[in-house]
């Protein structure tokens, strides 16, 4: 579904993705982890086609296709979604408006017409459930006054909505307590499926508790430079990063 070779990527003239190599295949998750400024936020921003950040050699395929030269929304349409680290507020759009715009935006690019209201709202009612969100939390403007919980939930939320054959979570678990933690990543396993895949992008173990990954890879210096089991990640609590910073300086 993903495959990245050699990837270098820049942000004005400092370069931060150093040759990325990474596959990942339909029905798997994938754990990306690092210390900071290892390069996990810009990885997520490359693949979603983020206009700071330049690509100066290797490739990103998506289905088999070089995404390199489509632009986010491009991106977005072919099935990539990017839940962010700090969603943006947008005062006088609702949750529930921002999401009809979202879907009948993603079908108008596949030729399809809008979708039909009743089925909207089921679809709507059906995944807010999952989510464990209240039809008030719905009629509220996006992101406005949200805790880090409901930005979090609400981004699950979009991406179950979307129904994306690719989703990137950059640090999903930031800012959550255990229950919104819990909500949040139920609702992600609840969308797994053979079809989809999914990269989640942490610092921390704790979330792969739940969000349980088939394969971790840490990301130090601009390279993934260890690959294996969710067993990387227990030694990765145990040990901190600092062994990952002496095998590889």
């Amino acid at each position: 579904m993903l495959k990245i070779e050699n990837l270098h990527a820049r942000v004005e003239e400092k370069e931060i993705l150093k040759g990325i190599n990474l596959e990942v295949n339909p029905g798997e998750v994938h754990a990306i982890m690092g210390p900071n400024g290892s390069g996990k936020s810009t990885l997520a921003s490359v693949i979603a086609g983020r206009e700071d950040f330049e690509v100066t050699k290797g490739t990103i395929c998506f289905n088999g296709e070089d995404i390199e030269d489509l632009d986010p929304e491009e991106r977005a349409h072919a099935g990539v979604f990017l839940s962010f680290q700090y969603p943006v507020e947008i005062p006088g759009v609702t949750v529930t408006n921002f999401i009809k715009a979202a879907i009948n935006e993603s079908r108008k690019a596949k030729g399809l017409d809008d979708m039909p209201a009743n089925e909207m709202l089921s679809k709507i009612r059906e995944k807010s459930g999952l989510l464990e969100i209240d039809r008030k939390f719905l009629s509220r403007s996006l992101n406005e006054g949200f805790s880090g919980g409901e930005k979090k939930r609400n981004e699950i939320f979009q991406m179950a909505m979307l129904e994306p054959k690719l989703a990137i979570l950059d640090e999903t678990d930031s800012g959550l307590d255990i229950d919104a933690l819990r909500i949040v990543a139920n609702g992600v396993n609840k969308l797994r499926s053979k079809e989809n895949a999914i990269v989640v992008i942490t610092h921390y173990q704790r979330l792969l508790d739940h969000i349980v990954p088939d394969h971790v890879h840490v990301l130090y210096n601009g390279k993934i430079v260890k690959s294996g089991t969710k067993e990387l990640a227990f030694e990765l609590e145990d040990k901190g990063y600092d062994w990952i910073k002496a095998e590889n300086e």
